[in-house]
């Protein structure tokens, strides 16, 4: 209920300052709205909906804050299974890795879970309940990215401005980062991405900026003209989706961090957007969302 408190007032506060932030527009994305996707049995609903992710099947997964906290659908939108009652307090971040592997990240409970295709739970990072700034504890954790190596990036996130590395195993690797302004600073690191080469994107959500990292964690350059990255997705041929949720909208970027296109606008009805969470990429450029203040997921599909 505390870190539930803190979240509304932190909104609140950062709903004030975006109002100073005017963000570079850029041509508009050719998508249009599924409003028939998902089929949701009767009585089901998404609660606030954190993540969704798609798998090399093109099956789609939902992370929602509510009953069924995790929900796969087929291509077709159809519901496959559901599963995480019980397991998660407060759903952030959900991923796939290039073995099929789901990694979702409880910011309530200050854990990264990774689980195989079938949900069984393999490893966990961070200590479940249990808050800290030691290099095994996080402090309301975001994201996760995975590298092909088994490298795994934690955003962490909300109470520990920084991120942190581990190798396949477990094992702490760096750490760096700190709450500021400055670069290989962060206010709210809350989405990580590599792209092939192996550089680390990180959605410096408040300072309303992208830092890029080499694999180390050395400093690169930064982007500070494209709006607020809350979540970030990088497609095989290397272009970037951005949720640009202070905004409501969807960035894409590419990677000298020239906007190629936007798309999106406030509002409840579908093809709209309040405060836009992360996104994911289909296999066929399909396009989907979640939301917090509309408590959705939406698919989009190319025109």
């Amino acid at each position: 209920m505390h870190l539930r408190i803190v979240f509304l007032l932190l909104i609140a506060v950062c709903l004030i300052f975006s109002q100073t932030k005017t963000p570079i527009e850029g041509p508009p994305l050719s998508y249009e709205v599924d409003a028939s996707w998902p089929e949701l049995p009767a009585g089901w609903n998404f609660g606030e909906t954190a993540d969704v992710a798609v798998d090399k099947r093109g099956h789609v997964f939902v992370f929602h804050r509510g009953p069924h906290p995790i929900m796969e659908f087929d291509p077709h939108g159809t519901l496959v299974r559901s599963w995480g009652d019980g397991l998660f307090k407060n759903a952030h971040g959900l991923r796939i890795d290039h073995e099929g592997n789901i990694w979702a990240i409880d910011n309530g409970e200050h854990f990264v879970l990774k689980m195989n295709p079938q949900g069984r739970v393999m490893m966990l990072l961070g200590r479940r309940g249990r808050a800290g700034d030691a290099p095994d504890l996080f402090n309301a954790p975001t994201d996760v990215a995975v590298a092909p190596n088994g490298d795994v990036y934690v955003s962490d996130g909300y109470g520990n401005s920084r991120i942190v590395k581990y190798n396949k195993d477990g094992k702490v690797l760096k750490v760096w980062g700190k709450k500021g302004t400055g670069e290989s600073e962060f206010d709210l690191p809350h989405a990580v991405i590599l792209d092939k080469r192996g550089r680390l994107y990180v959605g410096d959500r408040q300072n309303y900026r992208i830092q890029i990292f080499d694999a180390n964690g050395n400093f690169l350059q930064q982007w500070k003209h494209v709006g607020s990255p809350w979540g970030l997705e990088i497609t095989e041929d290397q272009q970037i989706f951005m949720a640009d949720g202070w905004n409501d909208r969807i960035v894409k970027l590419n990677l000298d961090g020239q906007i190629l296109g936007v798309m999106g606008k406030s509002g409840p009805l579908p093809g709209q957007f309040r405060f836009v969470h992360h996104l994911a990429l289909g296999l066929g450029g399909e396009l989907y969302t979640g939301e917090i203040i509309n408590m959705r997921a939406q698919r989009f599909v190319p025109r």
